[in-house]
């Protein structure tokens, strides 16, 4: 016999199953219990939360020979055709794929007849929000004064998208989310029914990942017991299945970007890709880390709202002392942006590098949030002893060059004939072109690593060999990683097409630049008496 999901196998087949519902479903039993049944109810609410199981049983009950509480009994011949899906009483529309004006009329034709068995013919509109225009007008009279023995259960997850004509005629029940703790209370039930070895870690781990739907819950804990057959779930276990991250490296991580490591972030991204984990999930994890960091900051409450084991709030709450409310915000607000921009993006990857770049560096943002951030960066390094420099412009400043003794030279007039040409044999016709095409060729890099150049500076090393020079000594760093100086070699490759060897170095604020290192994007200029020679105190 074929395998059946867990959450078609163990579906409830009477009122009392239904979990998470229970205003709903006192109503409906109240209302079947008095014979007070309307003719037309609309259930609302996100997937997984009971929609269309409540409107089987509800079918059920209004057809079964011997009701329990309101509830069906499941053992008389009406209830047995409709948990066999042979009742020609109860009719299941999919209206994404039936939604036009001539499917409506068809069930206008079906309505007149009475039904063979049972009190009521129960129509059952699943994603009602998908039918037409023209099908929904078609609808309207039928639904407002239908037969007596008819009964419409118009199901969506948009409810938005229902016209007011439709709702005016219909009671309306708003499903709403399954807490944790209900999904993590049925987890356990069914595993223990199929005999299945769980962590309680784990399975509440699973409840948190379905958001709110018990069907989702149900899907992933049976992804999680396939992957694992026969063994023990453990936490480590769910979250390799579902590619997620333990709540550690989310300490981690913020820890990082909170003393502006970007490096260090990024090679923990690398690792995350390495070991498979999902980007998405991870933002959307990630997100609600910082937002439990926020609550901790702001509400005394904030235990009672954040679902965490003790050891977990502990961390939490040494965590949200490392920085302040605002900042917060806007780690929020950059990652629920990226969130957006991830659903639909190809390069993943590339984006969530940048984010995380963004949120080490404030500078590279203007609101106000980023400003705020800045400052209190500004703060810590004044309060560390560390000299804050202010960031260069870019295009400000031009290299300088020194006569041969120690005093700069003011202007290309004072150079020499010989001194000029010295400057142009100096310099060969590749490291030109590169100095003449470089805003070309930083164009042409990644976001990541192009956000990452910003105080590279292209000079001439020994004999044909670019090297950059960098104020900066995170972005240094950066550039290092394997494959970052590749790229810049093979952009350099298809753009000259001729092979370049590239080494980087870190120059500090204060060290000596000599003659000989002049800004490649300045020497034609230079050589052509355009751009005046600057000098450096």
């Amino acid at each position: 016999m074929s395998y059946t999901a867990l959450y078609r196998k163990f579906r409830p087949a009477d009122f009392e199953d239904v979990k998470g519902q229970e205003a709903i479903v006192t109503t409906l039993k109240n209302q079947i219990r008095a014979e007070r049944i309307g003719h037309a109810y609309l259930f609302c609410g996100t997937r997984g939360t009971g929609k269309t199981t409540v409107a089987k049983i509800l079918a059920k009950a209004v057809n079964c020979e011997r009701p329990v509480d309101g509830s069906p009994c499941n053992e008389c011949a009406v209830c047995q055709a409709i948990n066999n899906q042979t009742s020609m009483n109860v009719i299941e529309i999919d209206a994404a794929s039936n939604n036009g004006v001539d499917n409506i009329r068809e069930i206008i034709d079906e309505v007149q007849y009475s039904p063979t068995e049972g009190r009521y013919k129960v129509y059952i509109i699943d994603e009602v929000h998908m039918l037409s225009t023209g099908a929904f007008n078609a609808l309207l009279k039928t639904l407002e004064e239908p037969p007596s023995y008819v009964i419409f259960i118009l199901a969506t997850t948009e409810v938005q998208k229902i016209p007011i004509t439709i709702l005016s005629r219909c009671q309306r029940y708003d499903f709403k989310r399954i807490t944790i703790d209900t999904i993590a209370e049925r987890i356990r039930e069914l595993a223990d029914k199929e005999r299945i070895a769980a962590e309680e870690k784990a399975i509440r781990y699973v409840a948190k990942a379905a958001d709110g739907s018990m069907r989702d819950g149900l899907s992933l804990f049976d992804q999680c017991i396939a992957f694992y057959l026969g063994q023990e779930l453990t936490y480590d276990r769910v979250l390799e299945v579902l590619g997620a991250v333990d709540t550690e490296v989310f300490g981690k991580m913020f820890g990082y970007i909170v003393k502006g490591e970007a490096v260090e972030a990024l090679e923990l991204l690398e690792g995350l890709i390495i070991d498979g984990r999902e980007l998405l999930q991870f933002t959307t994890d990630f997100t609600w880390y910082l937002r439990n960091l926020l609550l901790l900051k702001t509400s005394d409450m904030a235990t009672d709202m954040i679902d965490a084991a003790t050891e977990q709030l502990e961390a939490l709450k040494q965590d949200s002392l490392l920085t302040d409310t605002d900042t917060l915000l806007r780690y929020i607000r950059i990652l629920s942006e990226l969130s957006n921009q991830l659903r639909y993006a190809s390069q993943k990857r590339v984006l969530l590098e940048v984010a995380l770049i963004k949120l080490c560096r404030p500078e590279m943002e203007v609101n106000y949030d980023s400003i705020l951030d800045r400052l209190r960066k500004v703060e810590r390094q004044l309060a560390d002893g560390v000299a804050v420099k202010p960031p260069v412009k870019e295009g400000e400043g031009q290299p300088w060059l020194k006569n041969g003794e120690d005093s700069p030279i003011r202007s290309l007039e004072s150079l020499s004939e010989e001194a000029k040409r010295a400057l142009a044999e100096a310099v060969s016709e590749d490291l030109q072109a590169i100095g003449r095409d470089w805003a070309a060729i930083m164009a042409m890099l990644s976001p990541a690593l192009n956000k990452m150049m910003g105080t590279a500076r292209p000079v001439a090393g020994e004999g044909n060999m670019l090297l950059l020079q960098f104020e900066d000594k995170m972005e240094k760093d950066f550039v290092d990683r394997p494959g970052h100086l590749e790229e810049i070699q093979n952009v350099i490759q298809q753009r000259l097409q001729k092979e370049i060897k590239i080494e980087t170095r870190y120059v500090g604020a204060g060290e000596e630049k000599t003659g000989s290192e002049l800004d490649l994007r300045n020497i034609m200029g230079i050589l052509e008496k355009k751009v005046p020679v600057e000098y450096e105190d």
